[in-house]
């Protein structure tokens, strides 16, 4: 299964099985819906049988670009018909759907027993507790860059631990390892203070000088969101406190995350910065596939340089740290905050200071026991309707906070 095929994550997974027609055989797509017409031609050029489709406003449009394309695919309608085919039998489900909505559709794979490639990282920030109590050891396998890339360098697989371990390394103890060290590119204002951030458009932030991402992810890099979240990610799958992961800045996006041992020696995951290869191995793990994108060069000089991240232009990070720790429903607050605030800055309504200045103050309000969803609904017995309570009313609270600033 591929869900969210008509983005980012699922183009490149289309690709991959495209050129592998021995390898993978696709039963099911889902996507939001608003790219139908691209949905229906990847329903025919792979003849899946299932299709769904988030948006239900789009299923008549699907079911229409369907026909004329001359498939039979069943249309499954809503987040609840993209959460069913996600639980539908098959080997692995590639979640690459965008934001909250991905969460369903990932507790459905994991009580499917079904591998789950997963891409969708607000899934697991959101509803951290209740995807761990449902993984079995290695049932996640990690597709961002920074997480694959620290398994495939971390040694030893514990039980409970999600993220599938490294094929071929010698195995040592878990208390060999030090700390997890997250990369991060920059995004294209690496550098600027945050004075210089108050102008900046939304164009000049979609404008990632490394990776072809869709729009929010991007500006989630602009502003170290994604790094943020990436950082929680890292935590709940490798069982690794806060204080023991470190981000730094490595604009070249060769070193794509490292796992550094008490001895003193690091070991570091490097490729050219392309998704298909993560992609690649979602799909197959414990396999490898090969030719899913070009290596190194190694015969060519280059420079790779690492910065320290600066937290007071970039204060993502360290905000992340703090709602991951706290846990309960205060990542969900993060992350619903967030994609309000900028959904406002891509219209034009907010300026890109004011995304975390937004997230910050929504995620301070819900510190207090008083608020819906709030502090009192920590991790241990956290449901699904405790996060989406919270996040709806995370989402509320910053659609009146940037309503005053339009």
């Amino acid at each position: 299964m591929i869900l969210g095929s008509t983005g980012s994550i699922g183009t490149q997974a289309v690709d991959i099985v495209r050129r592998n027609p021995d390898r993978f055989r696709v039963v099911g797509l889902a996507a939001g819906g608003g790219r139908a017409d691209l949905l229906a031609k990847q329903a025919v050029e792979l003849d899946v049988p299932l299709v769904a489709v988030a948006d239900p406003e789009r299923a008549a449009d699907l079911s229409r670009s369907l026909a004329e394309h001359g498939s039979r695919a069943a249309v499954l309608v809503g987040a609840e018909g993209v959460a069913e085919l996600a639980g539908s039998p098959c080997d692995v489900v590639l979640n690459g759907i965008t934001g909250a909505l991905g969460l369903e559709s990932t507790l459905a794979a994991l009580r499917a027993g079904t591998t789950l490639a997963l891409a969708n990282k607000e899934s697991l920030i959101i509803g951290g507790p209740l995807v761990r109590d449902l993984a079995r050891p290695g049932q996640i396998v990690p597709v961002d860059s920074e997480h694959f890339a620290i398994a495939q360098c971390f040694p030893y697989l514990p039980e409970g631990q999600l993220a599938s371990p490294a094929q071929g390394h010698v195995h040592a103890r878990r208390d060999e390892v030090s700390r997890l060290v997250v990369t991060a590119s920059g995004g294209p204002f690496r550098g600027r203070d945050r004075d210089g951030l108050a102008g900046v458009t939304p164009a000049e932030a979609l404008d990632h000088p490394t990776w072809s991402m869709g729009p929010v992810i991007t500006v989630n890099s602009a502003t170290l969101v994604n790094k943020g979240l990436e950082v929680i990610e890292a935590s709940l799958l490798f069982d690794m406190p806060f204080d023991r992961i470190d981000v730094v800045v490595h604009p070249q996006s060769i070193v794509h995350s490292m796992v550094e041992y008490v001895d003193g020696s690091t070991i570091a995951k490097a490729s050219p910065p392309s998704m298909m290869i993560p992609i690649a191995y979602g799909l197959g793990a414990p396999d490898r596939v090969p030719g899913a994108a070009p290596g190194m060069d190694w015969t060519q000089a280059q420079n790779w340089t690492f910065e320290p991240l600066d937290h007071e232009a970039f204060p993502a990070v360290r905000l992340a740290c703090e709602v991951g720790a706290a846990g309960g429903t205060a990542p969900a607050v993060y992350n619903a905050a967030n994609e309000e605030a900028v959904d406002a800055f891509l219209r034009g309504n907010l300026a890109f200071p004011s995304i975390m200045d937004t997230v910050s103050r929504v995620v301070s309000e819900h510190r207090r026991t008083d608020r819906p969803g709030g502090a009192s609904h920590q991790s241990v017995g956290l449901s699904l309707d405790d996060v989406y309570a919270a996040d709806a009313w995370a989402r509320t609270r910053a659609r009146e906070l940037l309503a005053r600033q339009a």
